[in-house]
């Protein structure tokens, strides 16, 4: 498989023991090269498995959806570029992405701007006090990302084309929410095939739960890059 494919596919290290990551990464040697780490294994362990990983070679996305005052995100973000990730998620709040596009300039830190959760629905969006549909709030907030400077845009993959009309080529569109045909779809509400994520323009994939549940996580990986490959 190619290396642009395992470039494209973050696998979602969502497990609770820093162990439990070891031997996931140790199963899929050779053939995943991307990791996302969230809170689940960042509070237990995570970020100083997320700087051995890096220092390792892999790439790491960290998945910390930061959201705070300006310095206090800034801060952060400075912190975070030292210590080696590639990706780095926060809300798409115009203020908090202008705060960590300064703080990580010169860096090789690439900002990600977290639009709508791909766990949320109309009725969740409205719940939460949007007056935007999922789909209207997604773009408003891509744009914003792009004004930002920011580095790409985490969304649905169902929106990826949308938003990759208005951030142009060159910003990265990272879609959560991937789900291989059959597959269950547990929490997810929006979701898309890898192969039909990849046609509506996403840059990267992340899989978590049908590479890191499967009884072969190496071939599940395979299957899936082959499909994005395909596309």
């Amino acid at each position: 498989m190619s290396s642009e494919m395992r470039d494209r596919l973050i696998v979602g290290l969502d497990v609770p023991t820093v162990r439990e990551a070891e031997a996931v990464v140790k199963d899929l040697e050779g053939t995943a090269s991307f990791y996302k780490i969230g809170y689940q294994l960042a509070f237990a362990g995570g970020l100083d498995f997320a700087k051995e990983l890096a220092s390792g070679g892999a790439k790491v996305f960290l998945d910390m959806k930061l959201l705070d005052i300006d310095n206090t995100v800034a801060k952060g973000v400075e912190n975070i570029a030292k210590m080696g990730m590639t990706m780095l998620t926060l809300h798409a709040y115009p203020k908090a992405m202008k705060a960590a596009v300064e703080a990580a300039r010169g860096s090789d830190l690439c900002l990600l701007a977290v639009t709508v959760l791909t766990s949320m629905d109309a009725q969740d969006v409205i719940d939460a006090g949007y007056a935007h549909d999922p789909g209207t709030l997604v773009l408003r907030r891509a744009e914003q990302a792009r004004q930002a400077g920011m580095g790409g845009i985490v969304c649905s993959a169902a929106e990826a084309a949308a938003v990759r009309s208005i951030v142009g080529p060159d910003m990265a569109i990272v879609t959560p929410g991937i789900r291989p045909a059959g597959a269950e779809h547990g929490d997810q509400k929006r979701v898309l095939t890898p192969a039909q994520a990849i046609r509506a323009g996403s840059s990267h994939l992340v899989v978590a739960r049908p590479i890191v549940g499967a009884v072969d996580r190496r071939e599940a990986a395979r299957a899936i890059l082959a499909e994005m490959a395909a596309a």
